[in-house]
């Protein structure tokens, strides 16, 4: 190296982007370019830990396969443009199908990367509210969403989601949950692993409910190894046991909750040696189980996409509450709490609120009911390639790849290509991107500010962190900000206004309301001399600063001097501490009775139909998936250092059951479902239990016009290519990915 580069070496912060624990990165730059990546030991969350994705930020940020200019189709190709070529593209290709059939015919596709990034949470909700979309689809319908549907209906709200008190809790119960390589989810937590091992060396008991033995399993001092989509199940008898052995112990809790004697009933028929056949776990077990969860000290039940992605998730996730609350521990310390981020509504005082309401309208092809202003993302295709006035003729993705993550991604490949107009904000041309008329690229993220808005709200400890981009924006780059609200303005008849004017609008309304609100800090004073008080290098710092502000542990623009301001954050590079999850739920709760619904009636309706699955016939094999350290589904698989070794797309099979079908090693099986067949190779591992088989979701990056080399060559085969779209948890709409049936033989067998 020469001594010019070594004189210009630099360490620079940045919080990763790259999974929910939201770790602090101390980056080295040398120049321009990160060359190396280490974890920040004074980072006031993450503490200095780092995971194999955080420590390849510099290589993926380096990425050469990342688009660098805008790409404009012309004369049926696209080619590269400049930014003005490509939002007047938009303007002229967009705009006027919008204004000739109305808002329902352009459906959004939002992705998982959009809350990784600054960007990503401030201006998609813009883009939806200005154009009134009601054909919304994203990533949460294909992983999160029963816990927003069970949330909403117990607490009000769908993003009151409780997290376990990981570093104060005796007794951790996991089911559909693999931390140690997905290192947390809905639960923001930076060292997950190390925090379960403090709970053991701390004398707790860790439960894990998984088919397969995963390395949170072979962790736990007990694993269930449940059969895949039974989780509701077993969650309902162990709340049966609470009941019947008289170990039910609301505590505090319970002069917030309604409903205890009818959820009692209403789990009637659930008793452990009924539901233990289906389950495939001992009834003497299950209600071991339950006596641990009751007799702890503390206690906390935290289920994940395993028990999301099943027929009956949203009941799973609700069940997951329910023995939280009937064991003491919701809104406990040591138990399950309810995050306050430092961007959330400051207190008010509790009172009733206005509900959660599901199906307020239907999707045009199959009625699927919206969920939360959302439609199930397996319902794309149809509602693009079904003829009829009102079918979706545009399309914008942001930071998505449906066509490998979304159900039958090869009639979604068809279907995109048939669109009059699509839009992709991504900074890869992949399977989806492809098939735009323009692609908009975001810039890597060293260049790139940081704050985390979803996160911060799931975490387990209250902070607040803000990076600033590591090095320059390259030149030719915008900020994602920047191309967000441009894209908003094309979109809105705008076209070429000023990109801040979209944060400008967006302060002007914030703060009008604000001062309209007479709970909060700043009623009655004058909106445009708050906004002048404003700090910030750019218009979407001065938003970032108004949120602060105006947020529980805000200053209320002068009212609490010693608050949380840009300015004071700025001071603290490595984050401040906000203290412990508190108790809350008073003030939290927007259900119309101002309680805890314990059994909302859409509820009380799947608990027949749950009922009925346990006479179901358990003779075929059943698909799960799996998470790998080094892959975060569909977006992770063109880093070179991430790829090879053990992140591999195989067929995990049981020994066993390798040999009643004659199955080899490595060799290739063909795999079968619903919307398809796959060819995969296997891998015979006694850690997936008999009956079931395993496939990591992400894959098949071999589709033509692509431009990502290292995912290409490995490009692994589709999970989602044996959905159809039509297996769905009723209550939200998240495609069934977990327990499906499936026909598995040697590649050249019959099926």
């Amino acid at each position: 190296m020469s001594d010019a580069h070594a004189n210009d070496r630099r360490t620079a912060l940045r919080i990763c982007p790259l999974c929910e624990a939201t770790c602090g990165l101390a980056l080295t730059i040398e120049g321009t370019r990160v060359t190396s990546a280490r974890g920040d030991q004074d980072d006031v969350f993450s503490k200095g830990f780092i995971c194999p994705k955080g420590a390849s930020f510099g290589e993926l940020d380096a990425d050469p396969d990342r688009l660098r200019t805008p790409l404009v189709r012309k004369d049926g190709r696209l080619q590269e443009a400049t930014w003005d070529e490509a939002f007047d593209a938009i303007a002229q290709g967009l705009r006027p199908l919008i204004e000739a059939h109305g808002s329902d015919a352009l459906g959004v596709m939002l992705g998982n990367p959009n809350v990784h990034t600054m960007a990503g949470g401030l201006y998609p909700p813009v883009l939806l509210t200005s154009l009134k979309v009601r054909k919304l689809f994203t990533a949460s319908t294909l992983d999160q969403m029963p816990k927003h549907v069970s949330s909403g209906l117990l607490f009000g709200d769908p993003f009151a989601i409780p997290v376990p008190d990981l570093d104060h809790t005796d007794h951790l119960l996991l089911i559909g949950a693999n931390p140690l390589e997905s290192n947390g989810s809905l639960c923001t937590a930076a060292d997950f692993p190390g925090k379960l091992k403090d709970l053991k060396k701390r004398g707790g008991t860790l439960t894990v409910v998984d088919p397969r033995r995963t390395r949170t399993a072979k962790m736990a001092t007990r694993h269930l190894a449940v059969r895949p989509g039974s989780d509701a199940l077993l969650l309902a008898a162990l709340a049966y046991t609470l009941f019947d052995e008289g170990i039910v112990e609301l505590g505090d809790l319970g002069a917030y909750v309604d409903g205890v004697d009818q959820v009692r009933s209403a789990l009637g028929e659930f008793s452990p040696e009924a539901v233990a056949p289906a389950c495939d776990i001992a009834a003497d077990e299950i209600r071991e189980v339950a006596r641990e969860l009751a007799g702890a000290q503390t206690a906390a039940v935290y289920g994940r996409i395993g028990s999301s992605t099943v027929e009956f998730g949203t009941v799973t996730s609700w069940l997951v509450d329910v023995l939280n609350a009937l064991t003491g521990n919701l809104d406990r310390p040591g138990g399950a709490l309810f995050p306050l981020s430092a961007t959330d509504k400051a207190p008010r005082p509790a009172a009733p609120g206005k509900g959660f309401a599901l199906g307020r309208w239907k999707s045009r092809v199959s009625g699927h009911p919206e969920a939360k202003g959302e439609l199930p993302a397996a319902a794309l295709a149809e509602e693009i390639d079904t003829p009829g006035e009102d079918r979706i003729r545009a399309v914008i993705t942001i930071a998505a790849n449906p066509v490998l993550s979304a159900p039958d991604g090869h009639r979604l490949d068809e279907a995109l290509d048939g669109l009059d107009f699509m839009v992709s904000v991504d900074p890869y041309l992949n399977e989806t991107s492809r098939h735009a008329d323009v692609v908009l690229p975001p810039p890597p993220p060293a260049q790139s500010a940081h704050f985390d808005f979803a996160f911060n709200a799931l975490a387990v400890r209250n902070q607040v962190r803000y990076t600033r981009a590591a090095v320059p924006l390259e030149e030719g780059l915008l900020q994602e900000s920047e191309i967000l609200s441009r894209l908003i303005l094309a979109a809105t008849g705008m076209h070429g206004m000023p990109a801040e004017a979209v944060d400008r609008m967006v302060i002007e309304r914030a703060l009008g309301k604000a001062v309209e609100d007479p709970h909060g800090q700043v009623h009655g004073r004058d909106p445009k001399e708050l906004a002048e008080q404003l700090a910030g290098d750019s218009t979407v710092e001065q938003r970032l600063d108004m949120m602060l502000r105006l947020g529980p542990y805000g200053d209320g623009f002068g009212a609490h001097p010693e608050g949380l301001t840009l300015t004071k954050l700025l001071a603290h590079p490595h984050g401040i501490d906000l203290g412990p999850l508190q108790p809350r739920i008073p003030q939290l709760l927007k259900t119309r009775s101002g309680k805890v619904e314990l059994l909302p009636e859409p509820i009380a309706g799947q608990l027949p139909r749950l009922a009925a699955t346990v006479d179901r016939p358990h003779d075929s094999l059943v698909l799960v998936g799996r998470r790998h350290l080094r892959s975060n589904n569909s977006w992770m698989h063109n880093v070179h250092t991430l790829a090879g070794g053990t992140n591999r797309c195989t067929l995990q099979i049981h020994p066993d059951d390798a040999r009643r079908l004659g199955l080899h090693d490595g060799a290739q099986a063909r795999v079968k479902g619903d919307g398809g067949e796959i060819e995969v190779p296997v891998e015979i591992t006694d850690t997936v239990r008999t009956g079931v088989v395993s496939l990591p979701h992400g894959w098949g990056h071999d589709r033509p016009g692509t431009r990502m080399s290292v995912a290409h060559r490995t490009p692994g085969a589709n999970y989602n290519q044996l959905l159809d779209g039509t297996r769905l948890d009723v209550l939200s709409g998240t495609a069934v990915l977990n327990g499906l049936p499936v026909q598995v033989a040697p590649t050249g067998a019959s099926l």
